[in-house]
């Protein structure tokens, strides 16, 4: 097919201005954020909102799956012990509402990181009591008690994201097993029934419709709240390609099915969907649908 995006994906460029602020405190700060490693197309909007999903424990990840522009990075390394406090002076000095945190895949550390995750719930906590507080968090690699150790911190949401089908799991991520993915985000609601659970997945990978409209009814069957469904966008010629440029149109049709027919409680679909896109939008569920 061809490679040219169409009108629908066509983003202006950011300019200084619109991010500098908060790129400039990132900088300050030694932090990372997912919006700059991995090439997010919203980073001008978001950042001139003054919102940041950060990346913690990278930027160097332990896989390297072909659909994702983080670096992939096996050296042994430890943890940053500063790191929660510098995120949590982040968060205050921006007077964010709502904060996304994620990380990179780190399989060498025996929890996966799961204890910085929970170090960095308390710094936010510590810093800015009145934020509400979502993590992005890998699969651990299937160990159920570095879960938990997340889970007992009490984020107000929980995101592990699915990604794509489970046929396309081998080709985009070898690593990842799909019914593993499952599995966590099912533990998630059973260990802690008040935490909102979050997954999403790309489209334009070679999936077909039908098979997205599957994932969201596996995702239902599995207690997941909130769905982000968007376009993969291939950082460059040595990740995978881009076998189809979903209308937007067919993205308000997964939309329809995910909160009509499966009754999530919001999914958001569109072409510049990410994970972390309008999260703030949380906080307005959370206050709709307390727990």
């Amino acid at each position: 097919m061809s490679t040219q995006k169409p009108n629908w994906l066509r983003v202006k460029a950011p300019q200084h201005e619109r991010i500098g602020r908060v790129a400039d405190l990132l900088s300050d700060l030694n932090l990372n954020t997912v919006c700059q490693e991995a090439s997010c197309p919203n980073i001008g909007e978001c950042f001139a909102g003054g919102t940041a999903t950060f990346l913690i424990m990278g930027p160097g990840c332990t896989r390297a799956c072909p659909y994702c522009d983080i670096d992939f990075d096996k050296s042994v390394r430890s943890l940053d012990p500063s790191e929660p406090e510098r995120l949590g002076e982040a968060v205050r000095r921006l007077g964010l509402n709502h904060v996304v945190i994620t990380s990179v895949n780190r399989d060498d550390l025996e929890d996966g990181g799961a204890s910085q995750f929970v170090s960095c719930i308390n710094a936010v906590r510590a810093s800015s009591p009145g934020t509400t507080i979502e993590l992005l968090i890998p699969d651990f690699c299937g160990n159920w008690d570095a879960l938990s150790q997340v889970v007992q911190a009490c984020p107000d949401v929980l995101n592990h994201n699915i990604e794509t089908v489970p046929r396309l799991y081998r080709r985009a991520r070898p690593q990842g097993i799909y019914q593993r993915s499952l599995e966590l985000l099912l533990r998630v609601r059973e260990e802690a029934s008040n935490i909102y659970a979050k997954s999403g997945l790309m489209v334009g990978l070679g999936e077909t419709d039908e098979e997205v409209i599957q994932v969201l009814s596996d995702l239902n069957d599995h207690n997941v709240d909130i769905v982000t469904i968007g376009q993969y966008l291939s950082p460059g010629p040595k990740h995978l390609p881009v076998d189809r440029f979903v209308t937007p149109s067919q993205f308000d049709e997964y939309r329809q099915e995910g909160e009509m027919r499966f009754g999530f409680l919001q999914v958001v679909s569109s072409p510049l969907t990410r994970s972390s896109y309008h999260a703030g939008e949380v906080r307005r569920l959370i206050k709709d649908y307390p727990r």
